[in-house]
Order: C-alpha cells, then structure tokens, then sequence
C-alpha cells in the first residue's frame, strides 16, 4: 500500500484533524479488506452491510449511478458474479481524526482489456462501525 505525506508536509492549515492515528488506519483498511473480499466473492451481505443504508449514499459505477443504499443493493444483486477476480495497486487509505476516511485504489480486471479501473471510497464511523457513504468506479484506457 502506497502511503502519502504526513499532514506537515501538506502545509499550515488551520485546525486540521490527526492524519492515519495507527489504530484508526488499521480499523478502516480492515474494513476496506473485506469489502474487497466481498466483492470478489460476491457476498450480498457483507457488500450491502458496508455501504450505509441510507438514501444519502451514493455510488458512481461505470455504467450507473446509483442513489441510495436501495439502489445500490438491488445493482449489487442484478450484477453477475462471474468475472470479479481483480488485482489492487496503488492502494491509499488515508484516515482524517477517528472517524473519517478515504481509500483509493487502482485495479485491474481480466474482462477490462486494455483499460485499468479506478475506486474511491468515502468512509465514515457509525455506531455499528466503519460505513461507506459515496463510492465512485470507473475505467480509463491504459496510457501509451
């Protein structure tokens, strides 16, 4: 996993939140470890239990946009379950105080051809634990 510059090295800012506190990195790139494990699984349960269920939540797909957690669950169950085997790179999980993160992170697919993905998650601490809140997919051709 690629790690970015301490909060320092972005410059003065004013009351700017503690940047990857360890233990709060850990809990979110767990979090984010299973929802990969989900995906390329196909485990329903675990994907719909890690978006918040909310009409709030918004997911940008390659092909869709979807609004709200009802939405993104009935894609989810549309969607076939063959061909999700990918390989991350480039992976950034970057936590902002306790309860609050974003994990980005390239991958590729086999059925993608010539085409890398791209994945950024925005995810929030509720009481039950670490949510997803917005997520945008999508594809670009590889650079020459």
């Amino acid at each position: 996993m690629r790690r970015r510059p301490t909060a320092e090295a972005a410059g003065p800012e004013i009351d700017i939140p503690e940047i990857d506190i360890p233990e709060v990195l850990a809990e979110v790139t767990a979090a984010f470890r299973r929802y990969e494990t989900a995906l390329v699984s196909n485990d329903l349960a675990t994907l719909n239990e890690l978006f918040r269920d909310s009409p709030l939540t918004v997911r940008y797909g390659v092909n869709e946009n979807l609004y709200g957690h009802q939405q993104i669950s009935a894609f989810r169950g549309a969607r076939s379950p063959v061909g999700l085997e990918r390989t991350l790179q480039n992976t950034v999980i970057t936590t902002y105080g306790r309860d609050f993160a974003v994990a980005s992170t390239e991958f590729r697919l086999a059925s993608a051809g010539a085409r890398i993905g791209r994945q950024m998650q925005s995810w929030v601490r509720f009481p039950k634990g670490w949510r997803i809140v917005a997520a945008h997919v999508s594809l670009i051709d590889l650079p020459a």
